[in-house]
């Protein structure tokens, strides 16, 4: 009887941790995010946010430091998420991004966070209202100022200091992240 106990006793403390160990593997998921600058996480936006829904092809270049890349890139962009295809110059696949229900995959896995380009894409993309309120959760700002022929530009600022610009016109977007030191312009119709 007493290894019947034992045995019993054994059994239970195991349930009981796995239970533990599964209730903390399903805690509060924490929103995915990006640092904008060296102490700004910026929680990432639901997908509803996008100005204009998009499903096109778009050409990128792209520089960071002294070296540059093209490539190119399908987007579908609606209420539901953010999918993007990248292929190369010559339309092999380089990979896939989702971002949906709060969760961002890059497929093949690499060794950078895609949260980074999401971010990038909502920083371009997103209502200024939304942006603006998201921004200042995390001490930054957004300046926007309208030009003629139906450009924008967009600055977000810690302060006086600019972080990220960019500039829209209906054919190209231009992201310059001064503080990373990476830019790239995408061209495509944006109108």
């Amino acid at each position: 009887m007493a290894l019947g106990v034992t045995l019993n006793s054994r059994a239970v403390f195991a349930a009981a941790l796995f239970c533990l160990a599964s209730c903390a593997s399903r805690g509060a998921k924490t929103a995915p995010r990006a640092y904008l600058d060296n102490a700004s996480p910026f929680v990432l936006l639901p997908p509803d946010g996008v100005e204009k829904h998009m499903d096109m092809a778009q050409r990128i270049s792209a520089s960071w430091g002294d070296k540059e890349y093209f490539f190119l890139a399908w987007v579908k962009s609606d209420d539901q998420g953010l999918d993007i295809s990248f292929f190369s110059d010559l339309g092999a696949g380089m990979g896939e991004l989702s971002y949906r229900s709060g969760s961002v995959t890059f497929s093949p896995s690499g060794s950078f966070a895609p949260e980074y380009i999401v971010a990038d894409f909502q920083l371009c993309f997103y209502d200024a209202a939304l942006l603006s309120t998201a921004l200042s959760r995390c001490a930054l700002s957004l300046e926007t100022r309208a030009e003629s022929g139906g450009a924008e530009t967009r600055r977000i600022m810690n302060g006086k200091k600019i972080i990220v610009e960019i500039k829209k016109t209906p054919s190209s977007v231009k992201l310059v992240n001064h503080i990373r030191g990476y830019a790239y312009t995408l061209e495509g119709d944006f109108r």
